[in-house]
């Protein structure tokens, strides 16, 4: 039997319409008791985005699930799915991408991530997302415009002290500070072009400039992966357990999910 579980968060609260499907709301369910009372050949289809993959990897050790699970994508971003170069509206094999998952450590609570655990002006514009949501709950979010206000006036840089593999780097006014599983975050920037998901090592992405109106005018190269190539500006550094601290705090998004007051975080690839 295959069994559709819909993330009703996903694609900005609008629900899927399957032909011939019955969903099941996943926020509803203890994801322990419903794969325990699985069959071994039972299915399990996801309908959600990057939230939804969350969601799933944080609730239950998906490692010893003998079940396929799929992803059809319905979700706002769908970084993981431009990252496997595959499409929204679609059944894909979860499985393959749900082992050896990297860690991130934040504010003493572990999580598990899929995409990127992302600190400073991502998960800025993630906290600022979601305070639009609860004012307004129906209102499409612009996470670039979000991310130009914030460049411009409402999101100011921080020191930044970073290990990488017992390696320290230190760098003034940083706007972003990720730790990358995946190539994309934010809905589509390819923040780190040259990760591969499948290796071994993460890949921190140091973003940073004094000036407001360099960081704003070259951020559109992000979103083709060609701001790696400002190397006065950006900084990429593999490696397998990371350690990053802000001089203040500001949130952290963990693929789309936020997490407030922050100063630093830790992440690792076994």
């Amino acid at each position: 039997m295959k069994y559709y579980l819909y993330n009703p968060k996903a694609n900005n609260g609008i629900r899927p319409e399957l032909s011939g499907v019955d969903l099941i709301d996943a926020s509803k369910l203890d994801y322990q008791d419903f794969f325990a009372g699985l069959k071994d050949d039972d299915e399990v289809v996801l309908i959600g985005g990057d939230g939804t993959i969350n969601y799933l990897i944080n609730r239950v050790d998906t490692s010893k699930i003998p079940n396929k699970i799929y992803l059809y994508g319905a979700g706002t971003g769908n970084d993981f799915l431009n990252d496997i170069n595959e499409s929204a509206g679609k059944e894909i094999l979860l499985n393959p991408y749900l082992e050896n998952l990297p860690t991130a450590t934040v504010n003493g609570k572990e999580y598990k991530y899929i995409n990127n655990m992302s600190f400073g002006i991502d998960g800025y514009c993630c906290e600022e997302a979601d305070r639009i949501k609860a004012s307004k709950p129906n209102k499409k979010i612009n996470y670039t415009t979000i991310a130009i206000k914030g460049l411009l006036y409402a999101f100011k840089p921080r020191h930044a002290w970073i290990e990488v593999d017992g390696k320290e780097y230190e760098y003034d006014n940083v706007w972003l500070a990720p730790a990358m599983k995946g190539r994309y975050c934010g809905g589509g920037m390819m923040l780190a072009p040259g990760q591969d998901r499948s290796s071994d090592c993460l890949t921190v992405i140091v973003y940073k400039s004094p000036s407001k109106l360099k960081s704003l005018k070259n951020f559109p190269l992000i979103f083709e992966g060609k701001h790696v190539k400002l190397t006065e500006m950006v900084k990429v550094i593999p490696g397998k357990k990371i350690h990053v601290r802000f001089s203040e705090p500001c949130a952290v998004q963990i693929d789309g999910e936020t997490v407030l007051n922050v100063t630093d975080y830790w992440a690792e690839q076994k």
